[in-house]
């Protein structure tokens, strides 16, 4: 008889997933994708652009089948609250870029694989999402301002796109780059940010199971203010290493200097990983508000996820984990 053991953050699915959210996940799919979903109060963006509510091309895909490995011990938080509270400093510095993010131009797009790699190549981001195995997973998500929320991402493994690029034996490192785009993107004028947005991971963390690849949200393509239509999500980290809008992946031996690393390196550094013993230069990250409900609970190491990637950072005991 086989007995499943259950690691400390995990409750079964059905125990984790609102009746509400998903008894139509089809229709909420729909709506999500033409921009239409109807939030408390009315629609979520009034007024938007023909171009905001246009129908994604890959819509079709979505809802995907749920992988019930990645299972969770906290309910999920509401669409109004994922969708509405943002960081996205291309749009702003403030949370509630929302909208103006719904400028952003997510068709056409390219994403450049270079690097270290056995051929650089320019694919379309519509064939990529079609040629990788799409999955949902639901994932608990951690801020280093403290707040977190627990989302069900649509999306592929990282490693497939690893495999994918056939990086060479010499590559240690994953660049990446989110989107430049002047003409929509009003944060891009504060020039004393050193833009492109990039962040990197070594190989062992790229391939690891739990890095993911998200196409959607909410059983749908993913919004563009979540980072549209590529978006970085490493669960044990804090959130600032999820880059969101990918562009670019560079296969290299060099590790890479992240956005938040380069402004301000002792606060913000390469590895991010989240640690409740260690606080943030300003703050303490022993606990963490849950968005939605504002109950404040207590932060876990690796955010919950040290059974999977603990191992990763043996031996490493005097690098500062949590930066």
């Amino acid at each position: 008889m086989l007995i499943k053991k259950r690691r400390g953050w995990e409750l079964p699915e059905r125990t984790a997933t609102p009746e509400a959210t998903f008894l139509n996940r089809r229709q909420l799919a729909k709506g999500l994708a033409a921009g239409s979903i109807l939030l408390a109060g009315g629609s979520l963006f009034a007024g938007r652009s023909n171009a905001a509510t246009e129908v994604d091309p890959t819509a079709d895909l979505y809802p995907v089948k749920l992988n019930g490995k990645y299972e969770i011990d906290r309910m999920l938080t509401e669409p109004k609250y994922a969708l509405t509270y943002n960081n996205y400093y291309e749009f702003g510095t403030h949370k509630g870029i929302a909208q103006l993010a719904q400028k952003l131009e997510i068709r056409p797009w390219t994403v450049l694989i270079d690097g270290m790699v056995e051929k650089e190549q320019m694919v379309d981001v519509d064939t990529l999402i079609r040629a990788m195995p799409l999955e949902e997973r639901l994932y608990r998500h951690r801020c280093v301002e403290a707040w977190s929320m627990t989302v069900p991402w649509s999306g592929f493994p990282l490693a497939a796109l690893v495999d994918y690029a056939k990086p060479l034996s010499g590559a240690k490192f994953i660049r990446m780059e989110t989107v430049v785009q002047e003409e929509t993107m009003p944060g891009l004028r504060s020039s004393w940010y050193p833009w492109p947005y990039v962040e990197g991971l070594t190989m062992a963390e790229a391939t690891n199971e739990l890095a993911f690849i998200a196409t959607g949200l909410y059983g749908a393509p993913i919004a563009k203010q979540n980072g549209a239509p590529l978006r970085l999500v490493t669960p044990w980290k804090y959130g600032f290493k999820s880059i969101k809008s990918l562009v670019r992946f560079t296969f290299t031996d060099q590790r890479p200097v992240g956005f938040w690393e380069e402004i301000q390196g002792s606060e913000y550094g390469f590895w991010a990983n989240v640690n409740p013993e260690v606080s943030h230069p300003r703050w303490s990250q022993a606990h963490e508000t849950v968005l939605g409900t504002n109950e404040k609970v207590p932060t876990l190491l690796f955010n919950g996820y040290g059974d999977y990637v603990a191992d990763l950072y043996k031996g490493m005991e005097n690098e500062r984990l949590y930066m």
